[in-house]
């Protein structure tokens, strides 16, 4: 199990299996927001925030939502904009204890031009 929140613990989320690996992505949204992603099926991950306390961002083709916390501005995760075409989401683990993700892979996606794994 993964446990993570943003900074101000008004968002958090619970992760159930750990990841295989995490993935640090190129796209111009996840690399300013320096999220590390956890991806699983959304059936595998519980969020906590009241309905107020998030602000939701689609770019691109809006399939899927960034959601930051709206006081303190921390990209928790995102979700998909059509869960039941893609019931996968992923939380940014970098909103986790750093040993709990201290001897995971990390992997790079290239997000940005070739919309695939660099290793």
């Amino acid at each position: 199990m993964l446990v993570g929140s943003c900074a101000c613990g008004a968002v958090s989320w619970t992760l159930r299996a750990p990841p295989d690996w995490l993935t640090r992505c190129t796209c111009s949204y996840c690399r300013r927001a320096g999220a590390l992603w956890a991806h699983a099926d959304s059936a595998d991950v519980a969020t906590d925030y009241a309905p107020d306390a998030v602000v939701r961002y689609a770019r691109g083709d809006r399939t899927l939502a960034f959601v930051s916390c709206a006081r303190c501005g921390c990209t928790t995760h995102w979700e998909s904009l059509e869960p039941a075409d893609h019931p996968r989401m992923a939380v940014n683990a970098l909103m986790a204890e750093p040993d709990a993700i201290a001897g995971l892979r990390i992997r790079t996606f290239d997000g940005a031009e070739s919309w695939s794994f660099l290793d």
